[in-house]
């Protein structure tokens, strides 16, 4: 059994005292310059470099291929956890900012086999989410995908992934880890993995009030990644709780082929990925189900008909979360400068 990490719990202390804390934030926010030129900060920034130089050699050792992402487009991720879209008049057509490149990289993978991007993200999150301290509405996220990979692919490509930055951090940053408190283990996947059920079951076990058919709550996420000492996966959620693009599995229907990965220490959620929806007619009806206008994904329909059948599997990693992890900060608004945090401005 694990525990909770001093600094998360040094957060949430934080937090107890609301008002105090936004005046907190207010300050961090829109007078960041003040505190990124810290010891301790410019540490960070070149942690999170080495942290992005190790994804890359990984990535590049197993043959996938960095692409450019896209910044704007007709459509982007719908399933983002409450948080709104941002759109812009694009000589009169609505076109929005990425909140994710997950329709772009199935795009990519047909074109390259194995393919990621680094790519910035904007997600207008709700204001109570500067309470959870892992929600920025910018940031960075590495984005992969695989054609003709599996679900159990992608998470193999996770832990591989998680644990060669872990130790290429360790050996390359131990001192400054060590200066900032933090101390990371050698991880030895494979990794504990729970179906969505049995993680509920075990959440609720745990205290933690969860229900059977939604996604796993910010505060049970939390309690589940505290409960372990490495990271864990969670796979099959239930067919409503995630994006249309997630792809049903055709043994166990109501239920996806798709995963989160969690830090442990009470960090939360890493990783989130699976395999993609690739037959048209279910991808129309899936968008429908979730309230969406399939017109509004023509190009992607067509896209899928013109690669069918397009079956890839992938998974994003958010740049600033992995930061904090591996630093052991408080929140990802020390992961990044200039952060952007719902609900406070203007801020450089």
């Amino acid at each position: 059994m694990g525990k909770v990490n001093p600094a998360v719990l040094e957060f949430e202390t934080m937090v107890k005292d609301k008002e105090s804390y936004v005046k907190f934030i207010e300050e961090w926010v829109k007078h960041s310059w003040r505190w990124a030129k810290e010891n301790k900060y410019t540490t960070v920034f070149k942690i999170q470099a080495s942290i992005l130089r190790a994804i890359r050699e990984y990535l590049d050792s197993q043959g996938f291929v960095e692409a450019l992402p896209p910044i704007i487009g007709p459509v982007t991720d719908p399933g983002i956890r409450g948080a709104k879209q941002a759109t812009i008049d694009f000589y009169g057509h609505e076109y929005k900012v990425m909140s994710s490149a997950i329709l772009y990289k199935q795009y990519m993978a047909a074109v390259l086999g194995k393919v990621y991007f680094v790519s910035p993200n904007i997600r207008l999150e709700p204001n109570d989410s500067v309470f959870t301290g892992r929600h920025l509405v910018e940031f960075f996220q590495v984005d992969l995908e695989i054609l003709n990979g599996t679900l159990d692919d992608a998470m193999k490509v996770a832990e591989g992934l998680f644990t060669y930055v872990a130790k290429y951090i360790k050996d390359v940053h131990g001192k400054d880890l060590e200066k900032m408190g933090r101390s990371l283990p050698d991880y030895k996947p494979p990794f504990l993995r729970y179906t969505h059920a049995e993680a509920v079951e075990l959440v609720n076990k745990l205290g933690c009030r969860n229900p059977q058919n939604t996604e796993i709550l910010w505060e049970c996420e939390k309690v589940l990644s505290a409960y372990h000492d490495a990271p864990i996966f969670i796979y099959q959620y239930p067919k409503g709780s995630r994006g249309f693009y997630n792809r049903e599995d055709p043994g166990k229907p109501g239920y996806l082929r798709d995963f989160d990965m969690l830090y442990p220490e009470g960090f939360g959620e890493a990783i989130s990925g699976g395999e993609r929806e690739y037959e048209p007619v279910k991808v129309i009806a899936r968008i429908r189900e979730s309230g969406e206008d399939p017109n509004k994904y023509r190009w992607l329909l067509e896209m899928l008909k013109d690669f069918y059948p397009l079956k890839t599997a992938g998974f994003g990693i958010g740049v600033e979360r992995f930061t904090r992890f591996i630093c052991g900060l408080r929140a990802v608004w020390e992961a990044r400068p200039y952060p952007k945090v719902a609900g406070i401005g203007p801020a450089p």
